[in-house]
């Protein structure tokens, strides 16, 4: 980044570093750090270890965006990952499962190493 003369960052964060808050809804001014995973740890001390860059250096610049729902979906389909009736990757396909929007998962394909090329493992039902 120095090579380039980079000194702007929009930094993937989440908002786990929020831990389990007291009030809702947030704010940007609620209280961070009481995070209560390693994933909310990572991203939380990626904010700090940024957030000493850009106080050390006032030519650097950094955005934290704390997403709420990169993954995950609510049985409704109205919120998260909805892709309509014929999900074409195993993301939607496993979630329209667990919600029982859809029967089963498929695994297509015919050249599985299987005695027969199938997805099924021998001795599974």
């Amino acid at each position: 980044m120095a090579v380039n003369n980079v000194k702007k960052l929009v930094y993937s964060s989440s908002c786990t570093i929020y831990g389990n808050p007291a009030k809702l809804p947030l704010t940007e001014q609620a209280e961070t750090g009481n995070c209560t995973n390693p994933y909310g740890w990572t991203k939380y001390i990626g904010e700090l270890m940024l957030q000493d860059l850009a106080n050390s250096d006032p030519e650097w610049s950094v955005i934290n965006l704390r997403y709420f729902n990169p993954v995950g979906a609510h049985k409704s389909g109205l919120i998260g990952e909805d892709a309509g009736s014929c999900p074409k990757n195993i993301f939607p396909c496993l979630t329209k499962t667990a919600y029982g929007r859809m029967p089963e998962v498929l695994v297509f394909g015919n050249d599985y190493n299987t005695p027969d090329g199938t997805g099924k493992r021998h001795g599974q039902s």
